[in-house]
């Protein structure tokens, strides 16, 4: 995406980050390494091939990134902050706002959201249900406060690592959620996701590698 790898946004916003002491890469593959070799304090997490599958959990490697640093280190931070590829729009300050608001509300752990004004519908055993009142169809403008529903966007987790490796979760202990704005909760699934996050950092003002 503009001229570079997904994987070089989230290593620019690590980097670019107030809080952040040390920037790591799990990964199996030669090819992801070498792109993370090219900036300077990045360390890179040889991923067991067990761990490196389709199905993968993320959390168990999470873990196992945390017991390789402990064996060069013979300490653990304090928290882990995920970000993952497939999210790479992060505006700048978007990582240590989030940072700050688990400092201060002293939250066990956070992850990133976006409001979601859609209305739902699902399928109960061939009857059509609606998961709002249709008869009463509110503007998505006139949505209560307390009545917001919020879409988890995949940008930005924070662990604090005893609840991680207790939990064996990214998430538990006291939550906090972090709301970023629409054109940042874009993940990148599909190929039309990424012609589309092209063209939005494109219009933000990023600039196309290549040119």
């Amino acid at each position: 995406m503009l001229g570079k790898p997904l994987l070089s946004f989230s290593i620019e916003s690590a980097l670019e980050s107030s809080y952040i002491d040390e920037v790591f890469v799990s990964t199996d593959s030669p090819e992801i390494a070498n792109v993370a070799r090219k900036y300077d304090k990045i360390r890179i997490i040889n991923r067991p091939e067990e761990l490196a599958l389709d199905t993968t959990p993320t959390e168990p490697v999470l873990i196992h990134a945390l017991e390789s640093i402990k064996k060069e280190h013979e300490s653990l931070p304090d928290y882990v902050v995920l970000l993952q590829p497939t999210s790479p729009y992060r505006k700048k300050g978007t990582i240590d706002r989030c940072i700050e608001k688990v400092l201060e509300t002293g939250a066990d752990s956070l992850l990133t959201v976006c409001e979601n004004h859609s209305f739902f519908w699902k399928n109960e055993g061939g009857r059509v249900v609606a998961l709002y009142d249709y008869r009463n169809r509110p503007r998505r403008q006139d949505i209560k406060p307390e009545d917001k529903v919020y879409r988890e966007n995949g940008s930005v987790y924070i662990t604090g690592t005893k609840l991680l490796l207790e939990e064996k979760n990214r998430l538990g202990g006291r939550i906090a959620m972090y709301v970023m704005s629409e054109e940042e909760s874009v993940e990148i699934d599909m190929p039309y996701e990424l012609s589309l996050l092209d063209m939005i950092m494109k219009q933000e003002g990023y600039k196309n590698e290549n040119n």
